[in-house]
């Protein structure tokens, strides 16, 4: 299944590097990435493939977020369909 990830804070080095590390460790692989940063601000969307994760989504969207409290950031992952229909217009 595909699953958004989307990821805002104060832009520093490492951010990428650390959340698809941490998207790695559960078996999620990236199939598509997005980041700029704005007036001092990192912002990131991820689309990724979780068929293969070693945990559940809801598992894998709560240490996520945890994570990114970690880090300083937010950071939500959530089904593909689910993110869709949320910002359909």
């Amino acid at each position: 299944m595909k699953a958004v990830v989307t990821v805002v804070g104060e832009d520093r080095v490492g951010i990428i590097a650390a959340v698809c590390t941490h998207l790695a460790e559960f078996g999620v692989n990236v199939l598509d990435i997005s980041q700029t940063v704005m007036e001092g601000y990192f912002t990131m969307m991820m689309v990724v493939e979780t068929e293969k994760a070693t945990v559940s989504l809801a598992e894998l969207a709560q240490r996520t977020e945890e994570k990114g409290k970690e880090m300083g950031l937010s950071i939500r992952l959530q089904r593909a369909d689910i993110f869709k229909a949320m910002h359909r217009v």
